[in-house]
């Protein structure tokens, strides 16, 4: 069985174990699936509307979009843990000799690289995730808007997990023109994903304490 295909409750106990997997990774997709859930259900709870009718052909998009982004978060659940095996394999490589210590230098450098492929995809998919809250507070639903702000902190605290377990990973690797492309793309995303995350709570913070 996939991880995220189980129950809340024993993905939970799975997590809470000394099991190697899930782990900040998946928690992450997990909290930025959830996140664009509530986003989909802000979308699901307008789409129809007489008030909301200008905003229709956005808010199916909208829809499209979330649905997609939902599934793909999940499967960075799984995909995190296939990942990590290998490395998780060469930490327990053998290092008697020069050419074993070269060996497994080498070896834990390709498997970091890949470890981090998740966690990375993680940061783009809930940065594209929080660019549909941005959205939806201004198109959804007033009934449901308490939910797009649950959502970008769902998103926002994804967003900051999965860039830690990036962090993790390349912070041992040597080869710093990979690291560098890395932070060159995600740090934007953090810092304004962040911000939005941020600007969208708080509006609707004054909109409901209005």
């Amino acid at each position: 069985m996939k991880i995220s295909e189980k129950r809340c409750t024993d993905f939970v106990a799975q997590l809470h174990s000394n099991e190697p997997v899930p782990g900040g990774g998946g928690a992450a997709a997990l909290v930025g699936a959830i996140g664009t859930a509530l986003g989909g259900m802000v979308a699901s709870l307008t789409t129809g509307k007489k008030k909301y009718a200008e905003f229709e052909e956005d808010i199916q998009r909208i829809l499209g979009e979330t649905e997609r982004l939902e599934k793909k978060l999940l499967d960075q659940i799984d995909q995190d843990a296939i990942n990590f095996a290998p490395l998780a394999k060469a930490y327990g490589l053998p290092t008697g000799t020069e050419e074993e210590k070269a060996h497994k230098a080498k070896t834990l450098e390709e498997c970091t690289k890949v470890a981090c492929q998740a966690p990375i995809e993680i940061v783009r998919l809930c940065y594209d995730a929080i660019l549909i809250h941005e959205e939806l507070v201004d198109k959804g639903s007033a009934l449901a808007i308490s939910d797009v702000a649950c959502g970008v902190q769902c998103l926002k605290a994804a967003l900051y997990c999965g860039w830690v377990n990036v962090l993790i990973n390349i912070s041992t690797l040597k080869d710093q023109e990979f690291v560098k492309k890395v932070e060159d793309e995600l740090k934007p995303m953090i810092a304004k994903g962040a911000a939005l995350c941020d600007e969208i709570f708080e509006k609707v913070e004054n909109q409901l304490s209005a």
